[in-house]
């Protein structure tokens, strides 16, 4: 398992993008079920000071990759380790490739109708071989849950992609993680919706240069608000680097 540091008492593995598929490939071959794969980045850093049952969840989670450019600039500072950004949705796609190259099945449950069966038919052309054993969008009812997780148990899947968005998504698998038999679950939040083009990613010059958050805050002003936060996050990484003991 790879190195974990914590950035302002939330912790994050220092892994780049190879790092973070041969840990999950070790826990889809291992012996432990439902091990969550979590992004962190600097809005949730402190957005989980707010909310300590959902830090608390994060503390238990099997990978906590460094999703945002702040996280690995945060890991860098305080560790010196050499830590890559690893985007939840790079990571999402690069597990169908590898779910298809070794066998592994994948069930997905969430998004919106259209995007989940969108989405699908993307991944399964993109991706020859991948065997996709089950979807569901995200409005399912509280009175269908044990429904649904016996159909993810029946499909046989070993790898969860869970889009319900952040908290919710880590809220459903703190409740039915248990019972489930897969190997990994991962949190995607609004990947599909980006994979069908429902929601515009970020075009390939601007993530290459770490520009991704930018070109989302041109697109969507209203990101402003949570933008400010940066700086904050800046000045409490330096304070925990040279003042903490």
């Amino acid at each position: 398992m790879p190195e974990r540091i914590k950035i302002l008492g939330v912790p994050l593995d220092l892994v780049d993008m190879k790092g973070a598929l041969v840990t999950a490939d070790n826990l889809i071959n291992g012996s432990a079920n439902s091990n969550c794969v979590l992004a962190v980045n600097p809005e949730k850093i402190i957005a989980l000071h707010q909310d300590e049952w959902l830090l608390d969840f994060f503390r238990k989670a099997a990978l906590l990759i460094p999703d945002g450019i702040g996280a690995v600039w945060a890991a860098r500072t305080l560790s010196g380790a050499k830590v890559g950004r690893v985007p939840g949705a790079d990571l999402m796609q690069n597990l169908c490739a590898l779910a298809a190259k070794k066998g592994y099945k994948v069930f997905f449950y969430g998004a919106k109708e259209e995007v989940s069966a969108g989405a699908v038919d993307i991944l399964e052309q993109r991706y020859p071989g991948l065997e996709v054993v089950g979807r569901r969008n995200g409005f399912v009812q509280p009175t269908e849950m044990d429904a649904l997780v016996n159909q993810i148990n029946a499909s046989g899947a070993q790898i969860l992609f869970i889009a319900l968005g952040s908290p919710r998504q880590e809220k459903w698998v703190a409740q039915y993680g248990v019972r489930l038999q897969v190997k990994l679950i991962q949190g995607i939040g609004g990947t599909l919706d980006t994979i069908t083009g429902h929601v515009k990613r970020a075009p390939e010059f601007w993530q290459r240069f770490n520009l991704e958050w930018f070109y989302r805050l041109i697109n969507e002003p209203k990101r402003i608000t949570r933008q400010i936060k940066l700086p904050v996050f800046s000045l409490m990484v330096i304070k925990q680097k040279f003042f903490s003991r």
